[in-house]
């Protein structure tokens, strides 16, 4: 096949002039735009893909890079009442809006409209910002990813699948945070561990199953019960009421949020269920759920305020066409209290 072939067959990216000119999407980027920084043998090689491939910068993104805004979006794709009753959205915005406030750019919130989804989409690629943060406990990213070659973007979670462009994500790993929490309550003598797992239609809920799983393997133990349900206390309450119905015999328990451990810990109490001596219980997330709960909880701190710090401090580098890479970590703590 022909280069002229593969160009009919779908129109060529940042990404293949790139591949052709042997130099990274950044490097094209600033050589489309203008930018006096970079080096002439790039240039011309930048120069030489686009005119072999025919390739045609896009004229919005193009705008977006010469007419800066500062402005950047925090686009909150969940339903409201969601946001407002969750403290990790709050504890990320305001490291964010933190961040933000120390550069030239200006942070604005953007709750995605239940009626109407695509209106937070048009506003993001009609050039109002330079760059958007994409925050959702369920993964949007196939109806923003499309923008990225629009609009810079960085995500907050990992897609549930595979994408067709490459995007770039700033989170904790929920893996090794589930791993630490189960590791906590083995080391302290527990062998029959449940968990009671968030929504299992989201990149956190199932890679902390998978957290809880591997710890228990690597012990050698059997894994207890599992339920799921959402990031509620509500929800962790029910799901209690369910392990102990079940008439499983379990030591402890891994809840995937500290919300649903608090709601867990009241069926317990309710139950004259004795924590930590009956039924241990780590969770994840350091928050005013883990610290009022009776007793404290020991939680995995996800530094959230510090995830949003670091998903400006990406974005901005994306949006001055630094190279940056595909994933980038937030350190995750133990923290030990009375529930163990």
């Amino acid at each position: 096949m022909t280069n002229d072939d593969s160009v009919e067959a779908g129109k060529p990216t940042l990404e293949a002039v790139g591949a052709l000119a042997g130099v990274s999407r950044a490097t094209v980027s600033r050589v489309i735009n203008g930018y006096a920084t970079v080096k002439p043998e790039m240039v011309d090689a930048v120069n030489a893909a686009v005119a072999q491939l025919r390739y045609v910068p896009n004229r919005a993104a193009r705008s977006l890079v010469k007419r800066r805004t500062q402005m950047i979006a925090m686009v909150i794709p969940e339903r409201t009442a969601e946001f407002f009753a969750d403290p990790y959205f709050a504890e990320v915005i305001q490291g964010a809006a933190m961040y933000a406030s120390s550069t030239d750019h200006t942070l604005t919130l953007l709750i995605e409209s239940d009626a109407d989804p695509e209106k937070t989409r048009r506003y993001l690629t009609d050039g109002n910002v330079d760059g958007a943060l994409i925050l959702s406990h369920h993964s949007s990213a196939p109806a923003y990813v499309e923008l990225s070659d629009t609009v810079p973007m960085v995500f907050g979670v990992r897609p549930l699948e595979p994408t067709a462009r490459p995007i770039h994500v700033v989170d904790v790993d929920n893996v090794q945070a589930a791993v630490a929490a189960t590791r906590h309550l083995i080391d302290r003598g527990r062998t029959n561990i449940a968990t009671i797992a968030g929504p299992l239609d989201t990149a956190a809920g199932i890679d902390r199953v998978d957290g809880w799983r591997a710890a228990i393997a690597h012990a050698g133990l059997e894994p207890g019960p599992l339920q799921a349900g959402t990031f509620t206390p509500a929800s962790g309450a029910e799901a209690m009421q369910r392990l102990l119905d079940g008439g499983d015999r379990i030591d402890a328990v891994f809840a995937a949020s500290a919300q649903m451990a608090a709601g867990a810990l009241e069926v317990l109490r309710a139950h004259s269920i004795r924590v930590p001596y009956d039924i241990a219980i780590t969770s994840i997330d350091n928050n005013y759920f883990s610290t009022s709960a009776n007793p404290p909880l020991t939680t995995v701190d996800l530094d959230t305020a510090n995830k949003g710090a670091v998903l400006v401090q990406t974005l901005l580098r994306l949006i001055g066409g630094d190279d940056v890479p595909p994933f980038t970590a937030v350190p995750t703590t133990l923290v030990e209290r009375q529930s163990v």
